[in-house]
């Protein structure tokens, strides 16, 4: 199978006070899971099915318009989870002098800048979807943008770097409708490591 479900790459407590083992659980194991499960179910007779989830959402057009709506909702869903547990660790904190760090202080003058509009898209974004900090993959420009439900910023040609889930899902559980708050403790568990690999990879 050439699309697999992802296990979390550290335990479901690692991000304890921030994000807690139950909301994980949950997120992980439930939503996560049933994106997968939807995706996979509406690739399957399609010529699709051989293709990477990365494949079919970067080229929206090659989707068959009966299965486009299922597999744009579910593929997205499944690829940006996968995505998320990817950047999230304790202890990984922002460096200036890394080469992400370098272009958020150049792009956005400071990093409590660069905080600042993050977390005001993330905390604006109306409904389900996502914040996201991005290379776009023309002007090779970080970019700070939204998307509604599971839509996806590599099926608009652009590279995530970080992204905060801001569906209910993600914190309501711990933080209930105090979204500020849930984007607040996001910045205590953003892996800097593994963010600036992205970029490096994509900017080159």
């Amino acid at each position: 199978m050439t699309n697999e479900f992802p296990e979390l790459p550290y335990a479901y407590d690692a991000l304890e006070p921030y994000i807690d083992e139950e909301t994980m659980h949950v997120h992980h194991d439930k939503h996560h899971k049933a994106y997968f499960e939807k995706f996979t179910t509406a690739i399957k007779n399609s010529e699709l099915k051989d293709k990477t989830v990365k494949e079919i959402l970067s080229d929206l057009n090659s989707i068959p318009s009966e299965i486009k709506t299922a597999v744009v909702n579910n593929g997205g869903g499944y690829y940006n989870h996968s995505f998320f547990w990817e950047i999230l660790s304790k202890d990984k904190p922002f460096d200036e002098n890394t080469e992400i760090g370098k272009d958020i202080i150049n792009k956005f003058e400071s990093f409590d800048k660069f905080k600042e509009q993050f977390s005001n898209a993330a905390a604006t974004q109306f409904g389900s979807g996502w914040a996201w900090l991005v290379l776009d993959n023309e002007s090779k420009e970080l970019e700070i943008i939204k998307t509604s439900n599971q839509d996806s910023p590599i099926s608009k040609n652009k590279t995530p770097l970080i992204g905060i889930d801001v569906w209910e899902h993600a914190y309501y559980l711990k933080y209930q409708n105090q979204r500020p708050k849930y984007i607040e403790a996001f910045f205590n568990v953003i892996n800097w490591e593994k963010v600036n690999e992205l970029f490096s990879q994509a900017k080159h």
